[in-house]
């Protein structure tokens, strides 16, 4: 007994560093499991560096000119959403700067504004934004509404004083209700904070499940398989070659996983409420899933480029359905399920749960549960594959 585990070891020792050589020899391979591992995520964590957009240019159509108008305008400038780069004469003319893309939004203080306010009369400031980017659209309403709303709230709280108020009661009458808001494991509320931490999930997941398929599509395009073949022997199957082949490429991303997940997530200063260990926890079954699931399909690959083409197809599903783009709870149940394929539409809500929130495995016990299931049956899957796979290259040997 001793002896046969002791040969099955050396076989996966064997596979394991006959995987590694494979990959450093492969410039392509190289690019995509650590060049790529690098330059995608500190490009993604880059673009979104600033977190929230600020000083978008607007332009301000003035009809009043009056001092109350121009106080609007400067309210408007002052927001740290918007800038007031131009003040045109005419809606005519702030409507050609919004079509040459100089300006994100147009504000229009209409005539009479100044007069209207004065005489208890109501009166509009009218915002128009391009609702198609729907990130610039929430940020130029967002700053014209808190303008003109302290703009509309100083104006109330100076007619309460001046009908002999108390500073505290007009206070108080101005907002009878106050919101406390708390923005809890985002606290600038920052796009890059909501995004980057998913986002680092999938360029793990797609990068090695490309290099699984490129590594795939190499041996079956140099005709190498016999390696395989002459090592295999009945008694282990193609379970050595699973393992030997999947510890490999969890070894490098081991490695890029540490980059991705320590250094760039406190170099762009990320929430980050998680014990690492915890960390650890999920991540290593989470690898051994997308390479258990990437040696499963890379024997279909008959040449490495498929792979490439295959995954960049299915990328950007994999990023719809994953709930990154759009809630979970929005898309459809069925599609949904479909989605629990892909290890990462599992392992992105446990990690921002985990990393984000602050959550311990005790509160992870479902999802935890569910990925070491994923993870047995594609491993199952995997030594099927390759068992085929070996079975077909003896019938071709033999003919």
């Amino acid at each position: 007994m001793w002896k046969t585990l002791s040969n099955g070891l050396q076989l996966i020792v064997y596979f394991f560093t006959n995987e590694l050589k494979s990959i450093f020899k492969d410039a392509g391979a190289v690019l995509i499991f650590m060049i790529a591992l690098v330059i995608y995520p500190l490009l993604y964590s880059i673009a979104y560096e600033k977190e929230v957009i600020r000083d978008i240019p607007v332009a301000v159509v003035d009809l009043d000119h009056s001092a109350m108008s121009r106080q609007a305008s400067r309210m408007v400038d002052a927001s740290e959403q918007l800038n007031v780069t131009y003040k045109p004469q005419s809606l005519k003319d702030a409507e050609q700067l919004f079509y040459q893309g100089l300006v994100k939004g147009v504000l229009l203080i209409p005539n009479h504004f100044e007069k209207d306010i004065l005489s208890g009369q109501q009166t509009n400031v009218v915002v128009y934004s391009d609702v198609s980017y729907f990130l610039l659209y929430k940020q130029v309403y967002g700053g014209a509404v808190y303008a003109v709303g302290t703009l509309s709230a100083g104006i109330e709280i100076k007619r309460m004083l001046a009908e002999g108020k108390a500073v505290k009661q007009a206070f108080e009458q101005q907002e009878p209700l106050k919101v406390d808001v708390q923005n809890l494991y985002n606290p600038s509320g920052g796009y890059g904070s909501f995004v980057l931490p998913g986002i680092i999930i999938l360029i793990l997941q797609q990068t090695m499940l490309i290099g699984i398929g490129m590594m795939g599509g190499t041996q079956r395009e140099r005709n190498i398989f016999h390696v395989i073949h002459k090592k295999v022997n009945l008694k282990w199957g193609s379970i050595p070659v699973i393992l030997g082949k999947s510890f490999a490429y969890t070894f490098i991303y081991i490695f890029n996983a540490i980059f991705c997940m320590v250094i760039l997530h406190h170099w762009f200063r990320l929430p980050d409420n998680g014990s690492v260990i915890n960390v650890i926890f999920i991540l290593i079954p989470y690898l051994l899933t997308v390479s258990f699931l990437g040696l499963a399909i890379s024997v279909f690959f008959r040449e490495r480029v498929y792979s490439l083409l295959f995954m960049v197809f299915l990328s950007p599903v994999v990023l719809f359905l994953s709930g990154l783009s759009w809630p979970a709870q929005s898309i459809p149940p069925f599609l949904y399920a479909i989605a629990h394929v892909f290890p990462s539409t599992s392992m992105i809500p446990m990690y921002i749960r985990m990393r984000i929130c602050g959550a311990g495995l005790n509160q992870l016990t479902a999802e935890w549960g569910f990925m070491m299931v994923q993870m047995v049956v594609y491993f199952v899957l995997a030594c099927i594959s390759y068992k085929f796979a070996i079975r077909k290259f003896n019938k071709a040997t033999v003919k």
